[in-house]
């Protein structure tokens, strides 16, 4: 089954419901976020991504999952 950005933007936004977010992608399967959330702030990349992938449900889980690439960016705001 695909996903798409919309989907992918729904589950972020409920983990990070004050976040800046921007998803891209059109091909079913490879997509890129970006996610801007203050609760980053004092977290290095690696925590931050994985608050973002624990927010995805298991989409990008093995071989049958949803999601096949997220290329992804977080940081906290400015």
């Amino acid at each position: 089954m695909a996903i798409d950005a919309p989907e992918i933007e729904a589950l972020l936004r409920a983990g990070f419901p004050d976040a800046e977010i921007t998803v891209q992608g059109n091909d079913g399967a490879h997509f890129a976020a970006v996610v801007i959330d203050e609760s980053f702030r004092g977290k290095n990349r690696v925590q931050q991504q994985r608050a973002v992938y624990a927010t995805l449900k298991g989409k990008m889980d093995g071989p049958a999952g949803e999601l096949h690439a997220l290329a992804l960016t977080t940081k906290a705001p400015d």
